[in-house]
């Protein structure tokens, strides 16, 4: 398959993460939000490594990018185990998760 899919399906994922970024209220679905993001990124990182190691195949075996998603993924869990940690003591305290709610009480 050509990158160029691969490039217009993580766009468009990205677009919908960041959409849904800018337009939700409620903590979790912002959460998974930024998560669809980093996986959009994640798809693009192997994709281009695979279209590296085609156009040059003397170099390693194209896991430069597989790497990359490694380690993306890998500090995208502890985001995930910190965050969901800070809104579970959020809705102890406030019962709400609505991020509006905890931007007023910065005031």
């Amino acid at each position: 398959m050509p990158v160029e899919y691969y490039t217009a399906l993580s766009a468009i994922l990205f677009t919908i993460g960041v959409v849904g970024v800018l337009s939700r209220r409620n903590a979790i679905i912002i959460f998974m939000c930024v998560e669809l993001m980093l996986n959009s990124v994640n798809l693009l990182l192997v994709a281009f490594s695979k279209m590296h190691h085609a156009a040059h195949p003397a170099t390693v075996a194209g896991t430069e990018g597989q790497l990359f998603v490694f380690f993306v993924m890998v500090v995208a869990a502890a985001e995930v185990a910190v965050g969901l940690a800070i809104i579970v003591m959020m809705y102890r305290n406030v019962r709400s998760i609505d991020v509006n709610f905890l931007n007023r009480l910065k005031n």
